[in-house]
Formats: C-alpha cells, sequence, structure tokens
C-alpha cells in the first residue's frame, strides 16, 4: 500500500539536490508526495556564490491551514532546516503528527568532510538537535554526527567501538532508530546502523567512489525511505540506498558539470 509522504526541505532552482532529488524517486516508487520549501536556493552551495530565501514566515502560517483542512501524512521527511525559529516551529508540527501516527524521518543537513557546509552557520547543529529529539530514524553523516554529539571529527574514522558510542549519543538526543553514513570504521567505509525495533546493530561496508555529486545523500535517503514505507527492513533499505547512490554515480562520474547534481530522472529505473 503506498503511503503519502511529506518532504519539508529546501528547494533549489538550479540543481538536483534535496526536494528535487527526493520528489521523483519516491514518486516514481509510487508514493504520492508532498513538499513544503523551508527554503528557496538559487543554486546548489557547491557553486560557492548563492541567494537563499529563508521560507519561514510562510511556513508558520501553512501549518494552520492544513490543520483546518484535516490534511495528514503517514510519513513526513526533514532536510535543510534554515533556523532555529523554523526548526521549532517544524520540529512542533512533526512532534503533533507523530502523536497521530505518521512516521517522521530527520536528514540533519549541515555538513561534510569535516565542516560546515557553505552559508551553514553554528547554530543549525542546536535547529538540528530539536529535529532529532521527535525523529523516528535519522541518517546523519559522518561529520554531521560528530557535529550533533560534540565529537572529534577524524579523518581516518573511528573503532567499532567508538562507533556504536557515537550511534548511542545520537541516541541519546532523542532518535530512536540510527544510520551514520560516509564512515571509515576499523579502516574500511561503512554505513553503520541501529535499528530501534529489534533493538540491533548493523554494519554495511562499501566501495568508496572518489567522485563528488551534491544530492547524493538526498537520493539515499529517498531510497531507504522508499523502501521502508513498502515495509521493507531497516537494514535492507539501508542497503538498497547505498546501491542506488553507488549505480548513480558509477554512470554520471564523467559529467562535466558535477556541481548540478545527479540527473534522477534519468535514472528512475535504476532506484
Amino acid at each position: 500500500m503506498n503511503k503519502q509522504i511529506l518532504l519539508i526541505n529546501d528547494i533549489a532552482g538550479y540543481g538536483k539536490v534535496a526536494t528535487a532529488a527526493m520528489l521523483p524517486i519516491l514518486s516514481y516508487m509510487g508514493h504520492p508526495v508532498y513538499n513544503l520549501p523551508t527554503a528557496l536556493v538559487s543554486n546548489t552551495l557547491d557553486y560557492g556564490k548563492f541567494n537563499i530565501l529563508d521560507t519561514t514566515d510562510y511556513i508558520k502560517g501553512v501549518f494552520p491551514v492544513w490543520k483546518e483542512l484535516g490534511f495528514g501524512f503517514d510519513a513526513i521527511a526533514t532536510g535543510f532546516i534554515a533556523s532555529e525559529r523554523q526548526a521549532s516551529i517544524v520540529s512542533e508540527y512533526c512532534r503533533e503528527q507523530a502523536a497521530n501516527g505518521t512516521t517522521i524521518f530527520v536528514d540533519p543537513i549541515m555538513g561534510d568532510e569535516g565542516k560546515l557546509y557553505n552559508g551553514v552557520t553554528p547554530s543549525a547543529i542546536n535547529s538540528m538537535r530539536e529535529m532529532l529529539s521527535v525523529a523516528h530514524l535519522i541518517y546523519p553523516n559522518y561529520t554531521e554526527a560528530c557535529y550533533l554529539t560534540d565529537t572529534e571529527y577524524r579523518k581516518d574514522g573511528m573503532t567499532e567501538e567508538e562507533a556504536n558510542r557515537l550511534v548511542d549519543a545520537l541516541r541519546k538526543i532523542g532518535a530512536k532508530s540510527v544510520i551514520v553514513t560516509s564512515m571509515i570504521v576499523d579502516g574500511k567505509h561503512c554505513v553503520i546502523g541501529y535499528n530501534h525495533s529489534s533493538d540491533s546493530r548493523f554494519t554495511l561496508e562499501y566501495t568508496e567512489i572518489p567522485v563528488h555529486f551534491p544530492g547524493t545523500g538526498d537520493i539515499f535517503s529517498a531510497v531507504l525511505i522508499g523502501h521502508l514505507l513498502q515495509g521493507e527492513p531497516l537494514e535492507q533499505s539501508t542497503r538498497k540506498g547505498m546501491d542506488a547512490v553507488a549505480r548513480l554515480i558509477e554512470l554520471n562520474k564523467d559529467n562535466v558539470d558535477k556541481n548540478r547534481g545527479i540527473p534522477v530522472e534519468n535514472f528512475l529505473n535504476l532506484v
């Protein structure tokens, strides 16, 4: 049975990232998709120059209308959050919806490779902690997990014991199930996870492809969520998300302008 999902994320005018990457994938997988933009962004941040419009006031006006009309969703997936004020408003809405049975997925988008993204301020960390507190599942990358838990980022990664402690620190903030991507654990590239439903942990290895595209995390989360909403287990859904990203990077690695992201509409049969 297909599930209705709301994407709360930014919309980039130029580039296949965030909502523009996730919406076609989830729609292709058969789920009715709705969206609420947290910000309008001129282009992907990788170009170095950009313009952002914070839509917090718009969001504040949307939720009362939706409540009055009786709109509800089977799942909500949040991504980029523009401010602490926005985080407070969105997290409260998610908390209300969760009480009605809605599953909350949170991608705490802040940075990668040990640093925050262009235009993301340290105040974003508190905003994302607010979002984690209402989440059924979170999936930060290693950099974001370190920022959220005040853990030292190490380029060479962690031991398995340290990685498990990192996951537990994220759970203490409030998240039920946790996935941490882009990790090096005992010298191997891994995605590690904790499944709240089964009280079990898993580690999935992958081969890194040394090519950078913005939006690959959004592709991963869309495929992951799509399979979870179809009733598939967390570990299996995570593996499918990882494999989809690897396939799309491999097929697009020779693209001239990688800052645009991956043109996902051309490869929906591969997700």
